[in-house]
């Protein structure tokens, strides 16, 4: 199977299976802005303590312009918990100035002018580009990655612009955003990276190139199992 007709299959099946795909950080409708923040301290830590944590930081800087006068050592203390909290802190503080003295407090819509913001990289620009302003979009994250290498969409690539230059080759611009977003919900759920995934209850069972040689591996290792017994 040619891997244009292989992504197409599983565009459909992962649609079907997760139909309300979105992405996990909040507030990406009503305040572009905060999503920027998010997607800085969710490197290295889970959406759910980011959602959490921000709040705080909204609470304590409603806006670009307050956030943007606060020190990167007054946000630390906030975002500590999210691991990398100098850095972190360092980041949002020279991009949320950018905003304020070069784009008026908004979030500019193109894709260059994303990446030269200070802790913004492809793949932040890229969910910015897809999920605020609709525009085509490839997020390749650790679940997009480690996902399209087992299903047989890349062959053994691990560099994210790589994958990210290999998918726009076979993915429809319309359909890359919400493709990554279902990744993600399939890789937290059954195409797991901690554990053997669950071939079992995959959807894309049928079309996963790694399927069967992970199926054969659990049904060797439970017939080694049961011979010891």
């Amino acid at each position: 199977m040619r891997k244009k007709e292989r992504a197409a299959l599983v565009i459909e099946l992962l649609k079907k299976e997760y139909p309300d795909a979105d992405c996990t950080l909040d507030d990406k409708e009503t305040e572009p802005w905060k999503l920027l923040v998010s997607v800085r301290l969710a490197a290295q830590c889970t959406d759910e303590r980011v959602n959490v944590i921000v709040k705080d930081l909204y609470k304590e800087y409603p806006d670009v312009e307050a956030l943007a006068d606060a020190s990167p050592e007054e946000i630390e203390k906030i975002v500590k918990p999210c691991g990398l909290g100098r850095s972190k802190a360092r980041d949002i503080s020279a991009c949320m100035r950018i905003l304020r003295d070069q784009y008026d407090c908004k979030v500019p819509d193109d894709f260059d002018a994303l990446l030269s913001l200070p802790g913004v990289g492809r793949k932040s620009a890229n969910l910015i580009m897809g999920d605020v302003f609709g525009k085509p979009a490839i997020v390749t994250d650790t679940h997009c990655i480690r996902l399209c290498n087992r299903i047989g969409l890349v062959d053994n690539i691990k560099d994210p612009k790589k994958v990210e230059m290999a998918l726009w080759k076979i993915i429809p611009p319309e359909e890359g955003n919400d493709f990554c977003h279902r990744l993600v919900l399939h890789g937290r759920a059954v195409c797991t990276a901690r554990t053997t995934p669950y071939c079992d209850r995959c959807c894309l069972a049928d079309v996963c190139k790694s399927a069967g040689k992970v199926n054969k591996t659990r049904k060797t290792k439970k017939a080694s199992k049961e011979k010891q017994s």
